[in-house]
């Protein structure tokens, strides 16, 4: 499987950063592959052989993109030795796609981000450094093992420093501590275990229909509360999420990220052993019920500032969404079968 996510952005995660987009399986070829025998040379396969490293695999508004790049994606984890024509070309240009994703952003950088200095760079490398020497690892070891020259290093830490840099301008200090404020248990480290009973909301529920479940809701909350019954028997025996053979338990979570933003904000806005009222999401109606609470970990805004803008660019989709107009606007012309 292929990460459809920029080095410069692997890089951040590798110095302590919060990387910014989760990617998984975006790059997951479409067609299933069975085998689970594997090769570490990919590309010897999944390239074909009339295709030099000079030729070109793409051109991105006039910037060229050489197969030999594409090589170097391919040949960074092992892929199943038997593979159909069809797969190879996924691959390949699954491959592509990151190159070209990176390009993108890079020209994006180049032309809103701030202007780095070499002052600037040399502190980050420093720092890489230093973070890279806590884990046992050297800056030659990982460029080894990112497939990364150091002249591919000083860029990719070029483009995180403009990422820091246009972040700054998308979120300056007040709005971040207003962020930071607003989200102030996340920052804390603070989980909540929860359970829920779910009754879903088909797309044609009527208001009728909706209405009746709300009313259905609200006698299952009040017999919980009289304790004519427990919640975790309701869950089990109405609930309409997988949860339900669990009484409802969905284990713990944080804030953001894991629950959609609704049911999160209820579970962390009661005390252990309450029930919410109807809460309403996408999935459905639900009563949920808060069973415990961690401490967490008191933080500060000006210790997290920058964390803070990265944790708001995920929460935005920012870089997706930079991503999808430059592709948008860009040209981009692929050259390879």
């Amino acid at each position: 499987m292929l990460l459809r996510q920029a080095s410069w952005l692997i890089l951040a995660g590798a110095v302590g950063f919060v990387v910014l987009a989760d990617a998984s399986g975006q790059g997951t070829p479409k067609v299933p592959i069975t085998s689970t025998s594997t090769t570490p040379t990919a590309s010897a396969q999944i390239i074909p052989v009339s295709l030099t490293n000079e030729h070109i695999a793409a051109s991105v508004n006039g910037e060229k993109i050489l197969v030999g790049e594409i090589r170097k994606v391919l040949d960074q984890r092992p892929y199943p030795v038997s593979l159909t024509e069809e797969q190879k070309k996924q691959l390949r240009h699954t491959a592509l796609e990151v190159l070209v994703d990176d390009t993108l952003m890079r020209q994006y950088f180049s032309k809103y981000g701030p202007k780095i200095t070499q002052t600037e760079l040399n502190t980050e490398v420093t720092e890489l450094d230093a973070a890279l020497k806590k884990r046992g690892q050297t800056r030659e070891m990982f460029m080894k093992e990112s497939g990364q020259t150091s002249d591919q290093l000083s860029r990719d830490i070029v483009a995180r420093l403009q990422w820091k840099g246009l972040l700054l301008q998308f979120l300056p200090d007040d709005k971040a501590r207003s962020y930071y404020d607003s989200n102030k248990v996340f920052f804390d480290k603070v989980f909540v275990r929860a359970s829920h009973i779910l009754i879903k909301l088909p797309a044609a529920t009527t208001k009728e229909q909706r209405d009746q479940a709300v009313q259905q809701m609200l006698v299952w909350r009040q017999d919980i509360l009289t304790g004519k019954v427990k919640f975790e028997d309701v869950a089990k025996q109405h609930s309409q999420c997988p949860t339900k053979d669990k009484g409802g338990d969905i284990g713990q979570f944080p804030y953001k990220f894991v629950v959609v933003p609704e049911f999160a904000k209820a579970a962390f806005s009661m005390k252990e052993g309450e029930i919410s009222d109807v809460i309403q999401t996408v999935f459905g109606l639900h009563l949920i019920k808060t069973t415990e609470r961690t401490k967490g970990d008191t933080s500060t805004f000006e210790a997290l500032k920058e964390t803070v803008r990265e944790v708001y660019a995920q929460d935005e989709d920012l870089y997706n969404r930079i991503l999808a107009d430059q592709r948008k606007k860009g040209e981009i012309k692929i050259q390879i079968p």
